[in-house]
């Protein structure tokens, strides 16, 4: 039995230049439709074809392409959380909160590759 339950939800995370134009792109192309922009966060997200698959995207200034992290959906963060580091799973900082939205916390696997849990606080 794994040590956390995760929901039937993932968010693709992509860094872009600018929310807005690459949301406008990702409607135009590839027809997914704008779930919300986050301006004060500097995070847009897109609800993709795919059921429980949302596409977010994270304004910076320098983009990392091909750095994609996906974000799993959980029901208690700070549970998932404990669970994970107690099994030594390497954890970056702390769990980040914006209020009435959402709380992630940022995990590596073991090669280093970043993972996030995020539970929705909008319900």
């Amino acid at each position: 039995m794994p040590l956390v339950s995760l929901d039937n939800t993932i968010t693709l995370a992509l860094s872009v230049r600018d929310r807005h134009a690459s949301a406008e792109w990702y409607n135009t192309k590839l027809g997914f439709e704008l779930i919300h922009h986050i301006d004060e966060a500097g995070w847009s997200e897109m609800q993709t074809k795919t059921a429980g698959v949302t596409l977010g995207l994270g304004e910076q200034a320098e983009p990392a392409p091909g750095n994609t992290v996906p974000v799993f959906g959980v029901s208690d963060i700070a549970e998932a959380r404990q669970a994970l580091e107690t099994s030594g799973v390497k954890f970056d900082g702390e769990t980040e909160t914006i209020e009435g939205m959402v709380s992630t916390a940022t995990f590596y696997d073991p090669d280093g590759n970043a993972l996030m849990l995020a539970q929705d606080l909008s319900q």
